[in-house]
């Protein structure tokens, strides 16, 4: 991959996991726009920069933009002048959309316009040979299709039926992405994928929350009766997926994406807990520290992804068991606690609990 290509949201936890990607395993001239908000931290990507050294410095460059500012991302967009687009920029933790779904609607609906805008007229005004091969990826989640019940999965046709701020928001951003293809012709491609996990991930989602709260001995929050399911995709996985979709997949097409691998809510925090045993003894067991507490409003019951659809036609395929993926998970965050505590204290989030009304 020799190409020009421009990552929204690359200071966050998957864009990062990008970003890092395209610069140890490609050419590529990687352009990093993001506003730099309250989860954002390059501190992976630097650390790949001085690993790799001078040359990848200079493939390397971080556009401090908000996508809602419609100038600064056009200007963004013309500066990195990108035959490739993938679009991770996003508001994405379901309880701060229940706190603030304004700040949702302004990135994750109005900041996808003004990308689409800029990338449009980026896009018509390319030489030809540049242009039929250009793409935009729109990178979104499994919960714009709702909640399943006890059987079933979520597929390229299933419909949506978003449930909170922030899955409306996504559904939103999606439908504005498939217009732009078939009214302007816009080359794109979308995924959905299922929760994610792993390294740098900001310590406000379940798994680095339950981490930290059990390292430091404090209770561990469950919501409601802890039965909820989703389907975990190790981020570096995802990341595989991501790459195949946005240089293989077939224009206009969207692709599911997850980690077959299941589990409720109180079976990840249990897990968490038994490796948590297994790493610090001397603190077990740590399944004492958890505790249930009021569920988050309109709390959906169980996502579930059926991934054929990628999986026949990209050949891609989870390369992480849950179990390997989260004993790896739990080991980088109890290595990495600095880390921890220094992003949360620039974002000033304390652990505290949040999305009640």
């Amino acid at each position: 991959m020799t190409q020009r290509v421009l990552v929204t949201g690359g200071a966050g936890f998957i864009g990062g996991a990008v970003v890092r990607r395209l610069l140890n395993g490609s050419t590529a001239q990687v352009f990093n726009l993001d506003k730099c908000g309250y989860a954002s931290d390059c501190t992976s990507i630097e650390a790949v920069l001085k690993e790799l050294g001078p040359a990848a410095e200079g493939r390397y460059q971080l556009l401090r933009v908000d996508l809602a500012d419609e100038q600064a991302t056009a200007a963004a967009v013309r500066h990195a002048d990108p035959d490739l687009v993938l679009h991770l920029a996003a508001e994405s933790h379901v309880d701060r959309s229940i706190d603030g779904p304004g700040a949702f609607l302004s990135s994750n609906v109005m900041g996808t316009y003004s990308l689409l805008q800029a990338v449009r007229a980026h896009w018509e005004a390319l030489p030809q040979e540049r242009q039929s091969s250009f793409r935009l990826h729109h990178i979104s989640t499994d919960e714009v299709f709702g909640s399943l019940g006890a059987t079933g999965r979520f597929s390229e046709s299933t419909a949506y039926d978003p449930r909170s701020p922030y899955s409306a928001s996504k559904a939103a951003s999606d439908h504005l992405v498939n217009a732009w293809h078939h009214t302007y012709g816009l080359p794109v491609v979308l995924t959905n994928c299922s929760n994610n996990y792993g390294p740098w991930q900001f310590p406000e989602k379940l798994i680095p929350v339950v981490i930290l709260k059990a390292a430091a001995g404090e209770p561990i929050p469950l919501y409601g009766d802890g039965l909820n399911v989703r389907d975990w995709l190790y981020v570096d996985d995802h990341v595989e997926a991501l790459l195949l979709a946005a240089t293989r997949g077939r224009l206009g097409a969207s692709y599911c994406v997850g980690g077959d691998g299941e589990r409720s809510n109180r079976q990840v925090v249990e897990a968490i807990c038994g490796l948590m045993d297994q790493l610090r003894p001397q603190s077990a067991p740590h399944g004492r520290l958890i505790t249930l507490v009021t569920d988050r409003p309109g709390h959906d019951r169980r996502y579930a992804i059926d991934a054929s659809l990628i999986i026949s036609e990209l050949g891609w395929q989870p390369r992480h068991r849950f179990e390997q993926g989260l004993e790896a998970t739990v080991r980088w965050y109890l290595g990495n606690l600095e880390w921890c505590e220094l992003v949360s204290e620039r974002a000033r989030y304390g652990g505290e609990r949040i999305g009640q009304t």
